[in-house]
């Protein structure tokens, strides 16, 4: 990309540029054979029907891995799952340090004690507008409104360039968790004297306009609450403190008590009390207070937004809950919107909340859900403030990536380059872009276990979830005789029954006969060349009844 001793200050995403999630970032210093990087964001995606019994998938760090003695250190901008949920997972093997705020450092350490994991990160405390250094960067956390609090973007000042990294923001004049974006330091920034790239959040890159204030929502809920004539429960992420907060404030202006349920949720408000987030509120009671209050003096704040079944509010919609119910005539507030992907899930709930008598209330019915990301008024809004000479859109799939190049072109943004994770971008001097320069994909958790795809074992279970298994075992004698068996085990396929007994069992046993007869007492002798026969009879029998091709597996054995 450069000469081979010129001085470059790179950029290179290693998750969240094509994706919702996943976040991970390097940015590089020095010449393309002897560079330093440091890293922003550390972060996870959910794993979905593609990747059956995967919770969480991250970015793979093997370029950061090979680059081990060259990397500085780790920067957060913020303490949602795809911007820090995969530290604790990947970051101690580099052993070096993590910056990050005061709110997001409780997070993780939060995080760590609540899984059970005994290995630290050393985290040293960032503030906003205070630089600090790491070889030849110099970063300055900037404060920006979010859905969470003490959320930043970076301005990266390198020898020949810098980089404004937005990580997730908005600009709201009323947040309720936190201050609003620093619009004055943003507006220096212009006054530079080197070039600068805007690494920009896409997400709403779409949607024309700007987001709606935290502030408008408050009074929504506010209403809603004030006007509910029995038990109101709301549910929302459990990181938007300021939801949280706006619901707290809604119940108490009501005369009525906030329930807690769900831990995520006993996590967040317990740091955000420590750290003084809570002071005019009234202490949150735990679930087991919520069958002893009357119907209309509480308020319910519960996890389980994106119909996770484990969380509260499927619980509650199944009746299975220990200890909290709704009734006829209670509400349900949907404080949130569904991620691509959970729509299914959260309608079921829904419409099971609906079947109980309860009144669902949704962003399609009031104004109680806003995005934390801005819009395109906003991006504009912000291209004016800080006057970048390069944008590079990011956190977003295909659509919101394109859509706010687009926006930056027409805007009058001198260049605008449209990447995906593993390009490198040379940021200065002469900006440039190398595609696929650098290996990237992802790794999945499988349980307590870190695997890669092929790792996993979820090709496989993919094909037991659409084509069920056959197991078969028979002894055989040295003679090539069937002398048990055949045995078997059908999971996922069609149980149909004639004569009392299984069809498909049926198949299974005339296929294995109809090897044993075609195939002379000699060659049944080879148990791996017989193995087959019999595997490749079962599955063609069965796919031939079927219309489907089921895994088969044979356990020959001879005696």
């Amino acid at each position: 990309m450069a000469k081979r001793n010129e001085n470059e200050f790179v950029f290179v995403p290693l998750g969240g540029v094509g994706e919702i999630g996943m976040n991970m970032a390097a940015y590089g210093f020095g010449s393309p054979f002897n560079r330093k990087w440091i890293v922003v964001d550390c972060g996870v995606t959910f794993g979905g029907p593609e990747q059956p019994g995967i919770e969480l998938i991250m970015a793979d760090p093997t370029f950061l891995d090979e680059e081990a003695d060259n990397v500085l250190g780790l920067i957060l901008t913020h303490s949602h799952e795809d911007h820090y949920g995969a530290v604790l997972d990947l970051w101690p093997s580099f052993n070096k340090p993590v910056y990050a705020t005061d709110f997001t450092t409780s997070m993780l350490e939060a995080k760590r004690i609540g899984n059970n994991i005994s290995e630290k990160v050393h985290v040293i405390n960032m503030k906003p507008n205070v630089p600090f250094t790491l070889g030849d960067f110099k970063i300055e956390a900037i404060r920006m409104a979010h859905s969470i609090p003490e959320c930043n973007s970076l301005l990266i000042t390198t020898p020949i360039g810098s980089a404004l990294h937005t990580g997730d923001w908005k600009l709201d004049e009323n947040p309720i968790s936190s201050l609003p974006t620093d619009e004055k330091r943003l507006k220096e920034i212009a006054n530079r004297k080197d070039s600068l790239a805007l690494i920009c959040d896409s997400t709403n890159a779409t949607k024309t306009g700007q987001s709606p204030s935290e502030a408008e929502i408050a009074v929504t809920l506010e209403n809603l609450i004030k006007n509910a004539k029995h038990r109101v429960a709301v549910t929302t992420f459990a990181s938007n403190l300021g939801r949280v907060i706006s619901i707290a404030r809604a119940a108490q202006k009501a005369g009525r008590q906030v329930v807690l349920s769900g831990l995520s949720l006993h996590r967040i408000t317990t740091i955000a009390k420590e750290l003084g987030m809570l002071e005019d509120l009234e202490p949150f009671l735990d679930q087991d207070a919520y069958a002893h209050l009357p119907r209309n003096k509480v308020v319910l704040i519960c996890t389980g937004s994106q119909g996770e079944s484990r969380a509260a509010v499927s619980r509650i919609a199944r009746g299975v809950h220990p200890v909290v119910d709704l009734n006829a005539g209670d509400m349900m507030i949907f404080s949130s919107w569904a991620i691509p992907g959970n729509e299914k899930e959260v309608l079921d709930i829904q419409n099971q909340l609906i079947d109980k008598g309860v009144e669902v209330i949704t962003n399609a019915d009031e104004l109680v859900h806003v995005t934390g990301h801005p819009r395109r008024g906003e991006l504009t809004q912000l291209y004016d403030w800080v006057n970048p000479d390069l944008l590079i859109p990011v956190h977003g799939e295909a659509m919101h990536l394109e859509a706010q190049a687009e926006l930056g072109k027409s805007h009058g943004i001198k260049q605008v380059f449209s990447i995906r994770n593993g390009d490198m971008v040379r940021l200065a001097p002469e900006p440039e872009v190398s595609q696929s320069e650098v290996r990237v994909g992802e790794l999945y958790l499988d349980g307590d276990v870190l695997c890669t795809p092929s790792e996993s074992g979820v090709r496989g279970r993919k094909r037991l979830q659409f084509g069920g298994i056959a197991s078969v075992s028979l002894c055989l004698n040295k003679k090539g005789q069937i002398i048990s068996g055949p045995d078997m085990n059908i999971i996922g396929l069609p149980l149909l029954e004639d004569d009392d007994k299984d069809i498909m069992e049926q198949i299974v046993e005339q296929a294995i006969n109809g090897v044993m007869r075609s195939m002379p007492p000699k060659r049944r002798s080879d148990e791996k060349r017989l193995n087959e026969a019999m595997r490749r009879a079962v599955r063609s029998a069965l796919a031939g009844y079927w219309g489907k091709k089921p895994n088969v597996s044979i356990f020959v054995h001879v005696v």
